[in-house]
């Protein structure tokens, strides 16, 4: 049946993953609608319930697969190829870290640079703090680093490192079912894989959805500010239709001629407002705090990592890291893929090094630079940042740069960057979508790309008009948690596969359960023992 609907609608899809998940997502979007307080309400009940009973689990695994990922990038595995040994990357180090950023938390720092650290720097989440003390500006810079540095990223580089591998090393459909190829074998490309893939496609439209959601808060804050246009739900929905138009606009286009542009030249723009408020603004107090805040972050990493508030009552966490982790987590397919699809022909030492850390050096900038400023406003009594955060996040940045010469000109390029970073993140999920829903030999047809950019309008629209900041949070917290679990079961498989591979085993060997053999146990051993000491001899 779906079949035919496919042929009459002239689509190229898999039936069972397209159609369920854009069947979910309408479905969704009808009942949020009309029963918009009963949806948020029963949303915030699931979510106050994972916070209390999994949030330690979010919390574990994200910062055991950082170290899954940290120790394969130094093992033997580090050398291996995304592709074959002799290829090389498609695209260059500055181009391909462009395109990271873009994708990746662009829209979230242009949300949270100011508002995190001025949030924490005056309500301290640690017992024994003084609110707009020094240790608590420490402390805030410290965990906006801890939220938008290694951990996000390890949420991304996981997928799209298991993604790259499999795609280009073994030609398997990029797709997050062909990661579970070594353990579901040919059911990956059944309704057991379906299944799989429909996750991942409905966690990307949701995460996208409140990342355009946060994005059109803080679009309608700096409009508002620039123009007078007033904060309410229909203009939000208004401006969510422009951008939706944009965005399909630059989908239309494809990778090269669309997304890879508008990432280019929104690094130039970012960059631009980054100078624009060093040179005006505290500079060496920021250089200063930047420095401080490295070895505060690292020094505070390793507990930090861990902590689950289990000898407090706060709700801290629920609203903040547990958020982020879930928020991260359900776009990760999108993240992931779309940095699979960049990174053909880099070494897993190079995708690991460059994922994790060139984006989380670029955070420290930002949070450095914004953060660290907005620290020194808030102090000086400038503004009452604080308390314009408490009441609205989405005004943060705006209220921090009237403290700046050319307020004005400083607020319309942030404007614009918003815009283009909404974009970009809409039109690359949309591409991304429209490869977990169909097969690789099959065309990718525009109206199927800008479908699912619609839909991902759509989703950010409703939940805006179903509660704003605090649906998108809590719909997120608990949409993350099926794909946390993938993203174990996705460690599991890849480090399966790179054990076998490095032993000269096929893909097929490894399914079929011939790689590694009891019989070839001394044999192995032996392995083991001349590569110790070739590395012993080599160092």
């Amino acid at each position: 049946m779906l079949e035919r609907l496919q042929r009459r609608l002239g689509l190229q899809t898999i039936p069972g993953v397209f159609f369920t998940s854009a069947g979910i997502a309408t479905l969704f979007v009808a009942v949020a609608v009309p029963f918009d307080e009963a949806v948020a309400r029963n949303f915030g009940l699931l979510t106050g319930w994972l916070a209390r009973n999994l949030g330690w689990f979010y919390i574990l695994t994200v910062s055991t697969l950082l170290i899954f990922l940290l120790g394969l990038a130094v093992s033997r595995y580090g050398n291996i190829r995304l592709g074959a040994d002799d290829s090389r990357p498609d695209y260059s180090n500055l181009t391909w870290f462009t395109m990271l950023f873009a994708a990746g938390i662009g829209t979230i720092l242009m949300f949270w640079g100011v508002a995190e650290p001025v949030s924490h720097f005056a309500n301290p989440p640690f017992a024994g703090v003084q609110p707009r003390s020094e240790q608590a500006a420490g402390d805030a810079m410290t965990i906006a680093l801890y939220h938008f540095g290694l951990h996000t990223w390890t949420i991304f580089a996981m997928p799209g490192l298991a993604i790259g591998y499999f795609a280009y090393r073994h030609n398997l459909p990029m797709r997050i079912s062909s990661l579970f190829y070594p353990i579901l074998g040919e059911r990956a490309f059944g309704p057991w894989g379906w299944a799989v893939d429909v996750v991942a496609v409905l966690g990307t439209l949701f995460g996208v959805a409140t990342s355009l959601g946060l994005g059109t808060l803080q679009l309608n804050s700096g409009l508002n500010y620039l123009f007078g246009i007033p904060s309410t739900g229909p203009v939000q929905v208004i401006l969510i239709v422009i951008i939706t138009s944009i965005a399909a606009t630059s989908v239309a286009l494809g990778l090269d001629r669309g997304v890879r542009r508008l990432s280019q030249l929104n690094i130039v723009l970012a960059m631009t407002l980054l100078a624009f408020v060093l040179a005006v603004g505290p500079t060496v107090f920021i250089a200063e705090g930047m420095v401080q805040s490295v070895g505060d972050y690292v020094d505070a990493l390793p507990w930090l990592a861990f902590w689950t508030e289990t000898f407090t009552e706060s709700d801290w966490q629920r609203q903040w890291t547990l958020f982020y982790w879930a928020w991260t987590i359900s776009w990760a397919p999108y993240v992931g893929i779309f940095i699979a699809r960049i990174s053909r022909g880099r070494t897993i030492r190079e995708f690991v090094a460059g994922v994790l850390f060139a984006p989380t050096a670029f955070t420290l900038v930002w949070f450095g630079i914004f953060g660290l400023s907005a620290i020194q406003v808030e102090m000086s009594g400038q503004v009452a940042l604080a308390e314009q955060v408490r009441q609205d996040p989405s005004v943060a940045i705006f209220a921090f740069l009237e403290t700046l010469p050319l307020a004005g000109v400083a607020s319309g390029l942030s404007v614009v960057i918003i815009v283009i970073f909404f974009t970009t993140s809409s039109d690359s999920a949309s591409l991304v979508i429209d490869m977990l829903t169909r097969r690789d030999d099959q065309p990718s047809l525009v109206r199927q790309r800008i479908f699912w950019a619609a839909a991902q309008g759509a989703i950010a629209a409703t939940l805006l008009l179903a509660g704003g900041l605090d649906a998108l949070q809590n719909v997120i917290t608990a949409l993350g948690l099926p794909f946390c679990i993938l993203l174990i079961f996705m460690a599991v498989a890849l480090f399966r596969a790179l054990r076998a591979d490095y032993r000269g085993y096929s893909m097929n060997e490894l399914v079929q359960g011939r790689a590694f053999p009891e019989v070839e146990a001394a044999s192995e051993i032996t392995q083991e023992n001349e590569y110790v000491s070739e590395t012993v001899d080599r160092y």
